[in-house]
């Protein structure tokens, strides 16, 4: 995380607050306003940084490639990358046995969120053999506890199960300030125990793990909290602001207890605002090569976004480059499929730049015939986060075919200056 913030603030990408502000309020509406990466000095004594990954150009210098090759590289890196086992971490210079969660910068974002949410802890569990590492929203319920958002039927909902099954506890830890490689890893998709490999892979060098007291193995970072999940004990969770700017269902949701702190000394608490920047492209990215890959199936995919307007997760724009009549239908269908949350999907050609809207407009206005180019699937499962969709579950799905008709192309060719 240091060095990531040395290269931002080398390139001039970073913007540092030195003056004191509250974690209440001030710190998000202050983070809300900042285009880009924004590193708090004084939260209560304490640093804080926010919209670390806030575009897809810090994306791109993470990953070392132009903004329209992120989802390219990310289709083709498997989570194959090195795991290394070491004895001692930076994080282990301060370890706090009595331990005060009020003593962080853990920030209350909007006027009716429940209380102060962890929104960028990396929750690690390992049950029967087998680890995970998801980030879930945490609400502070006090001093020690966190109430968490387990959802089904992700992994570490899976495994909370299991061991509540059994009347046991899961032991976790809460890696807050990670290498960001690490922390979008945790967001991804890949095979149960491989998002450490999988951010090992797209930075090119291993990726060290430490084990924590309880026998959790966690990354380097600024802050590690170790803990359990209990198996019985549930608290009021939410209100709490999602990725479409409103708020969340109130539920019951399992409890955390923190027994122990970690932290490098003067540690930079990493926050991700709800429904911000980061906090859209961290949700939505990771879909990205899925729908890439899903749709290289059935016909030739150039590129994927899932758009902001959309909320990074509800919209898709997919450019193909059509070999066949049919092919932009069936492009609608393997999106659907490889992203069941999806629910609007346009579908372009190749001379379509998909990260200008107004583009795709255009590809809309002069390329869509409504009643042959448009599909509408009633009664299908949708979003639990979008605020239309019906009580079960369910919503309707719209997907857009705006491609040329390759028989008439020459209608369609856009008139070019020369040089």
């Amino acid at each position: 995380m240091r060095e990531f913030i040395d290269q931002l603030r080398k390139n001039g990408k970073l913007v540092e607050v030195t003056e004191p502000v509250s974690k209440v309020f001030e710190a998000p509406r202050i983070a809300k306003k900042t285009p880009g990466p924004v590193l708090f000095h004084d939260i209560d004594g304490n640093k804080a940084i926010m919209n670390v990954l806030g575009s897809r150009d810090e994306l791109a210098t993470m990953f070392g490639v132009d903004k329209d090759k992120i989802i390219k590289k990310l289709s083709e890196v498997s989570p194959d990358g090195e795991v290394v086992i070491v004895k001692n971490s930076p994080t282990m210079e301060v370890i706090e046995d009595e331990v005060d969660l009020t003593k962080l910068p853990i920030m209350t974002h909007f006027e009716k969120d429940a209380g102060p949410y962890l929104t960028a802890g990396v929750v690690v569990t390992e049950y029967e053999g087998v680890m995970n590492a998801a980030i879930h929203r945490l609400l502070v319920v006090d001093k020690t506890r966190l109430a968490a958002r387990l959802v089904a039927p992700r992994h570490s909902y899976v495994m909370h199960k299991k061991a509540s099954d059994k009347g046991e506890k899961l032991p976790i830890a809460i890696v807050l300030g990670a290498d960001p490689t690490v922390t979008f890893a945790s967001t991804t998709r890949v095979p149960a125990g491989k998002e450490f490999n999988y951010a090992a892979a797209l930075r090119g060098r291993p990726v060290e793990l430490f084990e924590c007291s309880n026998g959790i193995k966690v990354p380097h970072a600024e802050i590690v909290l170790e803990g359990y999940i209990d198996p019985v004990e549930r608290v009021d969770e939410g209100p709490f602001v999602d990725i479409t700017g409103t708020y969340d269902l109130v539920r019951q949701e399992p409890v955390i207890h923190i027994t122990r702190i970690l932290h490098r000394k003067d540690p930079i608490y990493h926050g991700i605002l709800p429904a911000g920047p980061e906090h859209l492209l961290m949700m939505g990215v990771p879909y990205e090569p899925r729908i890439f890959n899903a749709v290289s199936e059935v016909t030739t995919v150039k590129n994927v976004v899932l758009t902001e307007g959309g909320c990074c997760y509800l919209h898709a724009v997919v450019q193909i480059e059509k070999q066949t009549e049919g092919d932009g239908k069936n492009a609608i269908m393997a999106a659907f499929a490889a992203h069941t949350s999806l629910k609007h999907v346009v579908v372009v050609d190749d001379d379509i730049d998909i990260f200008d809207l107004q583009d795709v407009e255009f590809a809309i206005a002069t390329r869509v015939k409504g009643d042959m180019d448009v599909m509408i699937i009633p009664n299908v499962r949708g979003s639990s986060l979008d605020p239309r969709g019906a009580p079960d579950g369910t919503t309707t799905k719209m997907g857009i075919d705006a491609t040329k008709v390759l028989k008439e192309a020459q209608n369609f060719e856009r008139a070019k200056m020369p040089e």
